[in-house]
């Protein structure tokens, strides 16, 4: 396989994976394109190799801008906007994790926690309430984990997960 064909692959792979995890295609398929891009790429660009639509190109780069994925770049003489990726993964992974808990585990640690404050009075009752405080507790301790990942340095975390192994 040749470089263009090994990175329409990569785009593809990433696209899936992306709509694995609950990211539309089009999106994760932006990412990886301006990822494995060197120089910045206008819109026009990403719609003509990625074969999509003006508006859903829109959409998804102002939702890598949203998620600090992406970033315009300017170009003198140009009028076009023109976008590149962060390229250390590393930070991009870190970027990832805050965007997913602020839209996903924040929301369901706090409706946990609005939920377990009814008041108890049978067995079964109670035994509802704890779960409900147990998959809270759970939760945050899951949270903390990527309060401990985006703090820690790369170099560290590395070592950190190697000694583990």
């Amino acid at each position: 396989m040749n470089y263009k064909e090994t990175k329409e692959e990569f785009i593809q792979m990433w696209g899936r994976f992306g709509s694995n995890w609950g990211i539309p295609a089009a999106m994760a398929e932006i990412h990886a394109f301006l990822l494995s891009t060197e120089s910045p790429v206008s819109t026009d660009e990403i719609m003509e190799e990625l074969k999509i639509s003006r508006s859903n190109a829109n959409l998804n780069i102002r939702a890598l801008m949203d998620w600090r994925l992406i970033y315009k770049k300017r170009i003198q003489g140009e009028r076009k906007e023109y976008f590149v990726a962060e390229k250390d993964i590393w930070e991009v992974a870190i970027r990832i994790i805050k965007e997913r808990r602020r839209k996903e585990v924040d929301p369901v640690i706090n409706e946990l926690n609005r939920l377990a404050s009814f008041e108890a009075n049978t067995f079964e009752e109670k035994n509802f309430k704890s779960l409900l405080l147990d998959t809270h507790d759970l939760a945050l301790k899951m949270n903390s984990i990527g309060d401990m990942v985006e703090k820690v340095e790369k170099l560290k975390f590395v070592k950190w997960i190697m000694k583990g192994i």
